[in-house]
């Protein structure tokens, strides 16, 4: 007779012992988050200092900036390392890494999800070339954040005379899954989600590796319940089940059916409703960054200014002329964007994210539309430092490399610019104190010499100039209408860009405020 699995979320967290590793899924806003066990893994730590020096690993960004996610753990103590794809939404997580009382890790939030699936499979880790040649290749810093990690997590390895990263698989001692039902014997549904991610490989690795898999879900079902079809992970992997009745689809939205995908028909296939922001230079970036989309593309947006591309191409009625995908695993639908990046609304297919990057992985994607922090002469990227603090990549590392053409969309500089736009042209009333073009980026989060031997085709759009990278560097091609190219442009960069033999202006109209037609999908030839 089978043991009964389902336990109180105190009783779930005792489970978890002083120098566990343990692996947690989610992404913003509360997708996917095990909410309700991370807040008994807390609160046992603060009533009893235990359990302690924990190392915890996470491919995406988990929290709300507050009190919640990775928040949860961020206690002097209660964790030892951390490996994490993205950290900004845990700004106390943030400083314990700058002040050095953990030690701090980043990688690819790909790869994250593809290593705990080849530690569940038994593998010698996971060999890749996504890395190379950026801050997680050993050669530039491993993914080293702070003065307090020492360790190597990957090491560069030759097979057939080219170069590759072979991440180091280590053993997973807890999984803290997130799911919508679990039967009376254990097997686990995801049903009503949002997404997939990457549960299914952080329960497999802690089963494989002989530690603990507990399960947060929202209804417990009778046995025979679910549909075979409808289980994702199955009860013979599972040690613990904890019911939170009051879980939600996200911190502030209860179930929504449109953003687990469960719509069919005509229901699914009503036009959304797109808000229109007001126009800024934001709209202005993405009006040119739209231009680089092709009919029948396999693109990818990231957050930031890549988030009113998406909206762009929704508000032109053509989403159905491309083929939308983010690194969750979702394809189609309606992107949310700011804090439920990662959601979408009538999403057409759900995979998992390991399965997702494997595509993105093996060259299926096309073109990704991506932020930038900053870049340099070379055409390097920065977007996992900033300012001192840990940022992290999250699924950029994996995407950047392996889009056929990557365009990164950014404002040209920060704090204190203040622009003027809306009639047809661009003009800068305050230029800003941070430069975000300079002389060497502060970590190298995607690499141009990289691009170049890879053959990718690399933009780099602003509100006021459009930059390419070739063999001699970033070419300056472009520049906004009403911008003056030296004093607005050039006085304002760190280093010296190669300029076009013919520097184009950009189409007046991409900085009108009342026209959001023009620049529609072209066709290939």
């Amino acid at each position: 007779m089978q043991k009964n699995k389902f336990v109180s979320a105190d009783a779930a967290a005792a489970l978890i012992r002083d120098g566990d590793t343990v692996a947690l899924m989610g992404g913003g806003g509360g997708l996917m988050e095990a909410t309700t066990l991370f807040q008994a893994v807390e609160r046992r730590f603060l009533a009893t200092r235990a359990p302690r020096h924990l190392t915890v690993v996470h491919a995406l960004g988990i929290g709300d900036k507050a009190t919640r996610g990775m928040n949860c753990f961020a206690h002097a103590g209660l964790v030892k390392r951390v490996i994490g794809g993205h950290w900004v939404w845990s700004p106390r997580m943030q400083q314990l890494a700058l002040d050095n009382q953990i030690e701090a890790y980043i990688l690819p939030g790909g790869v994250s999800s593809q290593l705990f699936r080849a530690i569940g499979a038994g593998q010698p880790g996971l060999i890749t070339h996504v890395g190379l040649g950026t801050v997680c290749d050993p050669r530039h810093g491993g993914g080293r954040m702070n003065g307090a990690a020492q360790d190597d997590l990957a090491e560069v390895m030759t097979l057939d005379g080219r170069e590759y990263l072979r991440y180091k698989p280590y053993p997973v001692h807890i999984a803290l899954v997130r799911a919508s039902a679990a039967d009376e014997d254990g097997n686990i549904s995801f049903e009503h989600e949002a997404a997939n991610l990457d549960a299914q490989s952080i329960a497999l690795a802690a089963r494989n590796s002989g530690g603990r898999v507990i399960v947060q879900v929202r209804e417990r079902l009778p046995r025979g319940a679910l549909k075979a079809r409808e289980v994702r992970i199955p009860a013979a992997w599972v040690d613990a089940i904890v019911v939170d009745p009051d879980q939600r689809t996200s911190y502030d939205l209860p179930f929504d059916a449109t953003l687990s995908g469960e719509l069919t028909g005509a229901a699914r296939l009503a036009p959304e409703a797109v808000h229109d922001d007001p126009f800024n230079e934001r709209q202005a970036v993405a009006r040119r960054a739209a231009c680089e989309l092709v009919a029948g593309a396999v693109v990818n947006y990231g957050v930031g200014i890549p988030d009113a591309v998406a909206k762009l191409v929704v508000r032109r009625g053509e989403l159905d002329r491309i083929y939308q995908t983010i690194e969750h695993g979702t394809y189609g639908g309606s992107l949310l964007d700011g804090v439920l990046f990662g959601y979408a609304r009538n999403a057409s297919a759900m995979l998992d994210a390991p399965t997702q990057f494997d595509f993105y992985g093996g060259g299926g994607l096309d073109i990704a539309f991506l932020g930038f922090g900053e870049f340099d002469a070379q055409g390097n990227v920065n977007v996992s430092r900033l300012g001192g603090l840990t940022v992290g990549p999250g699924g950029f590392i994996d995407i950047a490399q392996n889009a056929r053409k990557v365009v990164f969309c950014g404002t040209f500089a920060a704090k204190g610019v203040r622009l003027a736009t809306g009639d047809g042209q661009m003009r800068v009333v305050q230029h800003g104190s941070v430069k975000k073009l300079v002389r060497q980026v502060e970590q190298v989060t995607f690499s141009g010499p990289q691009a170049l031997r890879r053959g990718q085709t690399a933009l780099y759009l602003t509100e006021r100039a459009s930059f390419r990278l070739t063999e001699g560097g970033v070419e300056l091609f472009e520049i906004a209408p009403g911008i003056d190219l030296q004093h607005d442009v050039l006085d304002q960069m760190d280093f010296v860009p190669r300029l076009a033999e013919t520097v184009r202006v950009m189409p007046a109209s991409h900085f009108q405020s009342e026209d959001d037609r023009l620049g529609a999908l072209s066709t290939p030839s």
